[in-house]
């Protein structure tokens, strides 16, 4: 544990919720909160000027500044180190995270015709850091409503997802919260009659046997968090659309990412896209195995 947590910083609204949202999470972990910008034309630091004398480091100083109060506003004795750097973005933020336990981004809440523009550096960082990164919208991470509501964890079932698990229970028992595990899958082939009707016998067949699995799955971390509420959830629907119906009143939604090291170009899946893209509350995205 590096029992740090980082926020990017870049005068956004979502960004300013990134930041409560990151601060809170740092408060519960006993962590440092560290907050970065980075810009490619950062000058080298010459005496403070103002903006009317031309120094283009006054913004990026203000907007730090600025986050920097929001923190203490809330969490006054939380260790918030801040840092400004003349670096791409993308580097400068897969830089810290990995030196850092989770990265909190801003993601944005736009209409349905540009809504992929939220999220070209976020998800390019999900991509290819080996971090837990939260990507919140604007006003979710806000306290004091950002860590009300339970944790919502979705469970694969095809591969392993220890640390998705692990991050899940650790998010709810820091909560004191329900974990509400949720899988979702097609009902098989056979399910169906000629006339395109379900045969219930062959559904309820079909959920428990995913019902069972996810126990399964679910027990030994059952047993090591014996205090965490879990209630297990398989729902005979698409996972993207299982997890979206049952984030409602949710404080995060995780949700994991396989590595796929022998790929040239890292790569989400589209039930990550589906979450990062319409869930209404903060999603974490853990990578595993």
């Amino acid at each position: 544990m590096k029992d740090v947590v980082t926020a990017g910083v870049d005068g956004t609204p979502e960004a300013h919720s990134a930041v409560l949202w990151a601060a809170q999470e740092a408060w519960l972990r006993q962590a440092r909160l560290q907050l970065l910008h980075a810009w490619v034309l950062l000058a080298d630091e010459p005496e403070p000027r103002g903006p009317e004398e031309g120094d283009r480091n006054y913004w990026p100083h203000r907007m730090m500044e600025e986050a920097r109060d929001a923190v203490r506003g809330h969490y006054p004795d939380l260790p918030v180190d801040t840092d400004l750097v003349p670096k791409d973005p993308f580097e400068a933020l897969k830089e810290a995270a990995g030196e850092s336990d989770l990265l909190v981004l801003g993601s944005r809440n736009v209409g349905a015709m540009t809504r992929y523009v939220l999220g070209e550096l976020g998800l390019k960082l999900v991509a290819h850091t080996d971090t837990p990164t939260v990507l919140v919208r604007a006003q979710q991470g806000a306290p004091p409503t950002g860590h009300n509501g339970d944790v919502v964890v979705g469970v694969a079932l095809h591969e392993p997802c220890e640390a998705l698990l692990a991050f899940a229970f650790e998010s709810a028992a820091r909560r004191g919260v329900t974990l509400r595990a949720v899988h979702g899958r097609h009902l098989p082939a056979h399910a169906y009659n000629r006339g395109g009707g379900v045969e219930p016998y062959a559904a309820e067949e079909a959920k428990k046997l995913a019902s069972d699995a996810l126990e399964a799955a679910l027990a030994p971390w059952r047993e090591k968090y014996p205090d965490v509420p879990v209630d297990a959830r398989v729902e005979m629907e698409s996972p993207a659309p299982a997890l979206l119906h049952d984030t409602t009143g949710a404080a995060l939604l995780a949700v994991g990412r396989r590595r796929r090291h022998l790929l040239r170009m890292p790569r989400i899946g589209h039930v990550v896209q589906a979450v990062v893209h319409h869930a209404p509350c903060p999603v974490a995205v853990v990578p595993h195995e």
